[in-house]
């Protein structure tokens, strides 16, 4: 019976014509996720015999030519952000196409961790490997994971962003919100990241994009330089003294401009309690909603 099943679903993979077409990416990734973990990974688990590893064969077959798709789909596409074509609202346009829903979808927003629109974007920007991290962190730094690309969409929707805005990223990791910011805004972006081989693989990613209002400085944020920023944002990088700490120098900042800043994660119940911002978007006390803060100094 369990060789039936599995005979059934690769039989369905390989009839399924619309998994081929190149703009079918979410479907084709799940499908490539069934083929790994439902067909790949069962037989694995299974006593060997020709015919379980006939099946095997073919299901890696079916696997190789989805991913090979995605290959030339990807390459493709950063060639086109190389050449400047994806741009602003046409950059937009493009991730709404491969991905089958309006950025601006609240439905889509609200979701809770990472899903297709992460593996579209983990292929567009780069294919280059993730490196290892080689220093080790601080009591109060929080280990590196990438934000979710709907919430740094969701950013980008929410705000006013202007030619005079200069975004910055307090804990950028491998770089992914910077460059997204500056493709879909076109304001000067700017990372600041503690681990210097996360630093060093943005940068890596920014040139070969021809990304050239990007860029990334590998420091201490308690050290690094905030006085171009108008907007900041943090996926909580930090806590403790650490985090009170950056949000000094931000309030010191704050007094010679308005500026904003953005929060996903735990430090947002920690800003709200800040009374020099005022909070404007979402509630600071969930974690997994996107909250903006708006100083009052300069008012």
């Amino acid at each position: 019976m369990i060789t039936r099943e599995i005979e059934s679903d690769i039989r369905a993979f390989e009839q399924n014509a619309a998994l081929y077409i190149e703009t079918n990416f979410s479907e084709r990734t799940d499908a490539l996720d069934f083929i790994d973990f439902h067909i790949i990974d069962r037989i694995e688990g299974l006593p060997t015999n020709n015919n379980l590893a006939a099946l095997k064969r073919k299901a890696e077959h079916i696997k190789c030519k989805l991913e090979k798709i995605n290959v030339l789909l990807f390459a493709r596409l950063r060639e086109n952000i190389r050449d400047g074509v994806y741009t602003g609202s046409s950059f937009k346009k493009m991730i709404e196409k491969y991905n089958g829903y309006a950025i601006a979808d609240s439905q889509q927003l609200n979701k809770i961790g990472y899903d297709d629109l992460d593996v579209f974007i983990n292929g567009l920007l780069s294919n280059e490997p993730v490196p290892e991290p080689t220093r080790s962190l601080t009591p109060e730094m929080v280990f590196y994971q990438k934000t979710p690309a709907r919430a740094v969409l969701e950013m980008t929707e929410l705000l006013q962003f202007t030619d005079h805005d200069v975004f910055v990223d307090i804990g950028s990791g491998l770089g992914q919100a910077t460059m997204l910011v500056n493709l879909l805004t076109g304001v000067a972006s700017i990372g600041i990241e503690f681990e210097s081989a996360y630093c060093d693989y943005a940068e890596t990613c920014a040139s070969q994009l021809n990304l050239h209002g990007v860029s990334f400085i590998n420091t201490d944020a308690l050290e690094a330089d905030y006085s171009c920023g108008t907007i900041f944002f943090l996926y909580t990088p930090f806590g403790g003294t650490m985090l009170q700490d950056v949000l000094e120098i931000l309030h010191n900042e704050a007094w010679k401009k308005a500026i904003k800043i953005v929060t996903y994660g735990p430090c947002s119940a920690v800003i709200t309690q800040q009374t020099w911002l005022e909070c404007v978007n979402g509630c600071a006390n969930d974690p997994y909603v996107l909250c903006v803060f708006n100083s009052l100094n300069s008012r």
